[in-house]
């Protein structure tokens, strides 16, 4: 969800206070079972829901959560059903607060208008904003972390090269020397640093 929605969503919720029950989406216990994020504690409150375009006021069973974290990781687990799918496809936050209303999570026709009211009246965008420009800055440390492991697994390539090589032009007299003298046996397949060895000792008259 857009910051800005979420938030909105939590003041028309709770009227801006934070409950020991930690529901700060409205979430009824409904047909859920419990999950990692909600043990299936729950209290029962009045509320209204508007039925046939009437409003008709009555009691339900809320889910209860450990903390603010649990509910906002329940309420994606919800968000991630396939009836909000229009939910996480809005494009702004207008559309979003829209698609809250058409998908059901709430009966109140003005809900959608609420949460726009909401979201204009303590200017919630900003926190969209300041979310983007964390995506930013995130994606910009992911493409870094990408380039540094293509370079340490060119490197490594390069380096398992040099571990099994061919005998290097620049090395033939060397290695030549050294298997005269019995002191190689098969020059194929020996590393870079091998052939470097042997030919330091060939130019200095060891070899």
């Amino acid at each position: 969800m857009f910051p800005s929605v979420r938030l909105a969503q939590n003041l028309l919720e709770t009227g801006g206070v934070i409950h020991p029950w930690y529901n700060l989406g409205g979430i009824k216990v409904g047909s859920g079972k419990p999950n990692e994020w909600w043990d299936g504690s729950s209290v029962k409150k009045g509320t209204w829901e508007v039925v046939n375009g009437q409003r008709v006021d009555t009691s339900a069973n809320f889910r209860a959560y450990k903390s603010v974290y649990h509910f906002y990781k329940d309420q994606d687990l919800l968000f991630a059903a396939s009836r909000y799918a229009r939910v996480r496809a809005a494009k702004t936050p207008e559309e979003q607060a829209d698609m809250l209303y058409v998908c059901g999570y709430a009966t109140d026709p003005a809900y959608a208008r609420k949460l726009k009211d909401l979201i204009r009246a303590y200017d919630l965008k900003k926190y969209d904003r300041e979310a983007e420009k964390m995506l930013q800055q995130l994606q910009a440390t992911i493409n870094e972390q990408r380039d540094q492991i293509a370079r340490l697994e060119r490197r490594v390539k390069q380096l398992e090269v040099q571990e099994s090589m061919s005998v290097p032009i620049w090395a033939e007299e060397a290695v030549e020397a050294a298997v005269k003298k019995g002191l190689v046996a098969n020059p194929d397949g020996a590393s870079y640093d091998f052939y470097r060895f042997v030919t330091v000792l060939h130019r200095a008259g060891i070899i």
